[in-house]
């Protein structure tokens, strides 16, 4: 198939385009490095070393393994240049990682708001204009987040619910309750895909993904050259990476409030098999579908202390530090997610044991001179007006 993958440069974006090369699909990938500049702004930088796109994507040519990668250097907000993309690549599918993915990034200043907001809902529209006007067959897999469900006090479905109200009963999309500036762009998205399929018969999934963790995949293991970002900032580090860099490097785990808030997870090689399992099972014309893509539900208690317990068994020091809670969260709340979907559809979950975290604390300690602490630590707050606890 012809693959193209936007943010083709970032976290996910870089290993899933390994990923198809490797199945010999023809892929071409996008970005415009905001990631790096967004990191750089915010004082940290990747924990791994990580060449520019042109030298990576050369890299893996020479790999046995590898295959050539067409790159394209710009921004989904530009549409006449997103147009030029498409209408050259003619895309099968389109993977869609293009978008400013951090909460906390949304939450810094209105600067952050409405640049999170072009970004994401912007280059998306430019996105749906162009694959109705150039590639309507095309699929779109898009990567939405299970942030914007929130957590209310029912048991979440995938995408859909059944309503009854006035003795009248239909199947509409599942509420969504965002908890940041960047999860209200997401469900944007969502609703404007959705419109895109009802109304020019585009043909989308929306995968609905957890928290991720991990580093190395089958392309990028064993080749320094090879290996994807890894962010451990309080920006865009994802939790459980940010705890196995503290505990590599001394620095107490952060967890935020009484630590209770849970959600979804999945190994970033998980991430990669769903996304290949959305794009070998495309949707119907007309038909926007959504999975839960996650694994398996933890609190951020229990990771600290799942990270704590692997690191003191390899012999590191740790301690757990509970913060004011910078966010506006239900720290004590019901969840329970349902994700079966692309279990149905062959996923077999890489599940997190001690092992796991084990092999991800080795890889952190290869590279733990290049972090940057004074990054880590929480300095953005959702309510500015709302002091921490115990201070005027």
């Amino acid at each position: 198939m012809r693959v193209l993958i936007l943010g083709g440069d970032g976290y996910l974006g870089w290993p899933t385009a390994l990923r198809f090369s490797a199945r010999g699909h023809e892929v071409s990938v996008v970005d415009n490095f905001a990631r790096r500049r967004w990191v750089g702004g915010a004082g940290s930088d990747s924990l791994t070393p990580i060449a520019d796109l042109e030298p990576r994507i050369a890299a893996w040519e020479a790999n046995p393994a590898g295959d050539r990668i067409r790159s394209f250097v710009g921004g989904v907000e530009d549409g006449d240049f997103l147009d030029g993309v498409i209408a050259e690549t003619k895309p099968e599918a389109v993977v869609h990682y293009g978008q400013q993915p951090s909460a906390p990034y949304s939450m810094i200043s209105r600067q952050t708001a409405v640049e999170t907001q072009q970004t994401n809902v912007v280059g998306n529209l430019n996105l749906l204009f162009s694959m109705r006007d150039h590639v309507p067959d095309a699929h779109l897999v898009k990567l939405g987040t299970m942030g914007e469900y929130g957590q209310p006090n029912i048991d979440i479905e995938e995408g859909y619910i059944e309503i009854e109200h006035n003795g009248r009963k239909d199947t509409l999309p599942f509420p969504k309750l965002p908890g940041s500036l960047y999860h209200c762009s997401k469900v944007h998205d969502s609703t404007n895909i959705h419109f895109a399929c009802r109304t020019w018969g585009l043909r989308a999934t929306d995968l609905n993904q957890g928290v991720v963790y991990g580093i190395e995949t089958a392309e990028t293991a064993g080749d320094e050259r090879l290996i994807t970002r890894f962010d451990y900032d309080e920006l865009f580090g994802t939790v459980l990476n940010r705890f196995c860099l503290q505990a590599v490097i001394g620095h107490p785990l952060t967890v935020y409030g009484a630590g209770h808030q849970t959600r979804g997870f999945l190994n970033i090689r998980d991430t990669l098999a769903c996304v290949e399992l959305a794009v070998a099972n495309p949707a119907e014309r007309g038909d926007f579908r959504v999975f839960n893509q996650f694994t398996e539900q933890f609190s951020v208690l229990e990771l600290a202390e799942k990270v704590k317990a692997a690191a003191e068994h390899l012999g590191y020091t740790v301690e757990i530090n509970h913060l004011d809670n910078p966010r506006v969260e239900k720290e004590e709340h019901y969840y329970n997610a349902i994700h079966t979907k692309l279990l149905d559809l062959g996923l077999e979950p890489t599940l997190l044991g001690e092992e796991l975290v084990e092999s991800l604390l080795h890889t952190i300690e290869r590279y733990k001179g290049n972090a940057i602490e004074s990054s880590i630590d929480p300095h953005t707050r959702w309510n500015p007006a709302k002091s921490p606890a115990g201070q005027a």
